[in-house]
């Protein structure tokens, strides 16, 4: 049997139909079973510049490119690079090479270009069919070039990195970051991280270290093929090729039109996070898009493989983002064991909230741990206290003289959560003594007596009920795993792996915690401050995870274009943001791989007009072949969602509210910034974005004064999070006054 390497970022694989992707399929299938079968027709080229380049039909009018390799056995290893027209593939393939670079040892696998055009050294370097190559270099006769003035050489790029020469000497004469992305684009994966990464001003050596460049050479002695082989192993090679284990592996490859690159390519930096062994806690943070919630899947994937019998939770802020990390784990590897519950082997996949659930469902007594935390070991079942409605009924009910504007559901449920809950408080003396750190309102003693007696009215009216809330299921199934691993009954996974980790708030830390013990690989959290739209902000070390030194940040974002990345980042200028161990978070490295059309911003002159404008807008994308369901309007909130799901409809335009659901084909998606989080889509329209909802005005009303700066974080936050969901488009849209957060 061959083995079988399929290269990324095809481009031509995504312009074939699906009738002649399936035939690419079958072609595959009879290479693995017997690549000397005569159907085949694997043939080597009379004139080529590589030798080891062949060609195999896949029909009459098309044939596959691909190189071959043979291990020391003899055994055959077929590097696929894609699928071209007849004649077309042949004289590509003629000019194609596969070679490792002499400098870091990756495997760079070049397809000649027919519509390539030379650089002015009369050397081929890349496509630049458009001409848009030439336009972003031709700044650069009267402006100083960019590299050079952050103290880079031409022998850095070249000598150190491995970087071709003459794309070397483009990046050199650059005379900006968009001249850069632009060489970048077009240059092998490996080599557009790397300028991608020189832009920011990072070190050379730091560059390297990314890469995986610091790996020892590849033995030299070793004959051509086996040197391509050891190469295919290099962590930057990677970005570029991937075995293929199975036909169901290889059917998603193909089906999928982008060769599913999140699924099967990483970055090396990715990889490393996916796959090092931590010696305790690790966070990972990145702005949206850089690939997070792909490497926590990853990671979760890996550590199973390493251990099958390893009991594995992957768990997020809600159920909708913890059914997509379900889905995304399931693509990446369907043979994965998904776990059925908590504590079994596997990998089990819940919202948070759930899995507090199924730690009490499974529990034997609560009575110590429910006594620990709320001052009494009661019964209660299953449902759930609504903390809105109880709030204010016990506000109106009772004389607590507390003032107007801290007497809130708002502001008293995220007292009973960060305060009470977390530190297991049942009295008012203990409530009087404890530390209040980050709530920002000051409370005086007779403030905290008043606040405590609404919070009796509360525990009183939900015992009434036989109910609880979240966060109080959170707190005492994080006191009933902590009682069972003092009694030395032991934790009930291995490994805990949290995405979205910016949203959780104490007793969320609380479970997490004592879900696993603290040591090896225990908890792996991904996290975005600058995407924290729920909650309070929360310092892990006060909390009992120590991180000391095991943070890491990505800043290469690959799903947005530069120009969408440029104006979501500038939405949060001005605003200081804190991390989960209270240092700075900051944007100034944040990059994109992708270049794209400016987002537009479009004033109307009314709500109908502003309705009538996004109709426009969407039916003209589908007149121009973008399939519906890629198609997003984004809200502030409900009710504006279902104006637009209505006016659309009106007008024609088949529109669908998302709820819980998941997207359905055929449809335009219309849905909260709050719920588009985690979702991308290829073209995005924010409505809406107004002075009176965004920021939202009924939700600031809510917030005490001192608390107003934080809860304008948090609407900054989400216009970030929903400009971030575009892949290749952006429209925002308003009527009446502009909201301050767009910028002058």
């Amino acid at each position: 049997m061959a083995n079988l390497v399929i290269a990324s970022n095809n481009k031509a694989m995504r312009k074939l139909d699906r009738s002649v992707k399936n035939k690419v399929m079958d072609f595959f299938e009879k290479l693995s079973a017997d690549d000397t079968a005569p159907g085949l027709h694997i043939e080597p080229l009379k004139v080529a510049a590589d030798p080891r380049v062949r060609t195999g039909r896949v029909d009459l009018h098309y044939r596959a490119i691909l190189f071959r390799v043979e291990d020391q056995f003899g055994d055959p290893t077929y590097i696929y690079m894609g699928t071209w027209p007849h004649d077309e593939a042949n004289s590509l393939a003629e000019r194609s090479t596969l070679r490792v670079n002499p400098i870091n040892g990756a495997l760079e696998g070049i397809i000649g270009e027919l519509d390539g055009t030379a650089d002015r050294k009369k050397r081929v370097v890349v496509p630049d069919p458009t001409g848009e190559l030439d336009r972003a270099l031709a700044k650069s006769t009267d402006t100083p070039p960019y590299l050079p003035s952050l103290g880079f050489t031409l022998a850095d790029l070249t000598d150190k990195l491995g970087i071709d020469p003459a794309i070397a000497e483009l990046a050199m004469e650059a005379p900006d970051e968009d001249a850069i992305l632009h060489i970048a684009e077009k240059a092998l994966e490996w080599e557009g991280s790397a300028l991608l990464e020189l832009v920011t001003g990072i070190s050379i050596d730091e560059i390297r270290a990314k890469h995986g460049f610091t790996e020892a050479p590849i033995d030299p002695t070793l004959d051509e093929d086996q040197q391509i082989l050891e190469a295919l192993e290099r962590p930057a090679s990677k970005m570029q090729f991937a075995y293929i284990e199975d036909d169901e592996e290889l059917r998603r490859v193909i089906e999928s039109g982008d060769f599913g690159a999140w699924r099967t390519f990483l970055h090396p930096e990715q990889r490393t996070y996916a796959e090092k062994n931590q010696t305790g806690s690790f966070r990972l943070s990145g702005g949206a898009g850089t690939g997070k919630t792909v490497v926590a899947i990853h990671r979760a994937r890996h550590l199973a493989k390493e251990n099958p019998d390893a009991r594995i939770i992957l768990t997020t802020y809600n159920k909708t983002l913890a059914l997509g990390l379900e889905a995304d784990l399931r693509f990446l590897d369907p043979s994965v064991t998904i776990a059925s519950k908590p504590g079994n082997p596997g990998i089990y996949v819940r919202g948070i909230d759930a899995l507090a659930k199924a730690v009490l469902d499974q529990a034997d007594d609560l009575g110590p741990a429910s006594e620990a935390v709320l001052g009494a070991a009661y019964h209660f079942g299953h449902a759930r206290t609504r903390s809105d409605v109880v709030w204010r009924e016990v506000i109106d009910a009772t004389d607590s003289g507390l003032d107007a504007k801290l007497a809130t559901p708002t502001f008293l449920e995220n007292e009973y959560v960060a305060v009470v809950l977390a530190n297991k408080v049942t009295t008012l003396e203990q409530y009087a003594k404890v530390p209040r750190p980050g709530r920002g309102v000051r409370l005086s003693r007779p403030q905290r007596m008043a606040v405590w007696k609404l919070i009796e009215g509360y525990r009183r009216h939900s015992r009434m009920d036989g109910t609880l809330s979240f966060p109080e299921v959170l707190a005492v199934a994080a006191e009933h795993l902590r009682l069972r691993n003092e009694a030395d009954r032991g934790c009930i996974a291995d490994h805990v792996i949290v995405d979205e980790a910016q949203d959780l708030h104490a007793t969320h830390w609380a479970l997490l915690r004592a879900l696993v013990v603290e040591g090896p690989n225990d908890l792996f959290i991904a996290e975005d401050s600058h995407q924290r739209i729920y909650g309070q902000p929360v310092v892990l070390g006060r909390l009992g995870i120590k991180i000391v030194g095991r943070s890491r940040r990505l800043t290469l974002n690959y799903r947005t274009t530069a120009q969408n990345l440029h104006f979501a980042v500038g939405i949060l200028s001005g605003a200081e943001y804190k991390d989960l161990e209270q240092g700075e978070e900051s944007t100034t490295e944040y990059r994109s791989a992708r270049l794209g059309p400016n987002p537009r911003l479009v004033e109307c002159s009314s709500q109908t007009k502003e309705i009538e404008t996004v109709a426009a807008q969407i039916q003209q994308w589908i007149d121009d072949g973008i399939e519906p369901e890629t198609i997003a309007v984004l809200t502030r909130g409900l009710d504006e969602r279902g104006r637009f799901v209505r006016a659309l409809g009106e007008r024609g335009i088949d529109a669908r509210a998302l709820e819980d659901n998941q997207p359905s084909s055929g449809h335009v998606q219309v849905l909260t910034m709050h719920r588009a989080k985690g979702m991308e889509f290829s073209r995005v329209i924010l409505a809406g974005v107004d002075d009176a909802h965004v920021p939202s005005a009924a939700t600031m009303r809510t917030v005490p004064e001192e608390e107003q700066p934080e809860a304008l974080l948090r609407e900054r936050s989400l216009l970030y999070v929903a400009a971030s969901r575009a892949r290749d488009e952006l429209v925002v849209t308003w009527s009446g006054k502009k909201s301050a957060l767009l910028g002058s």
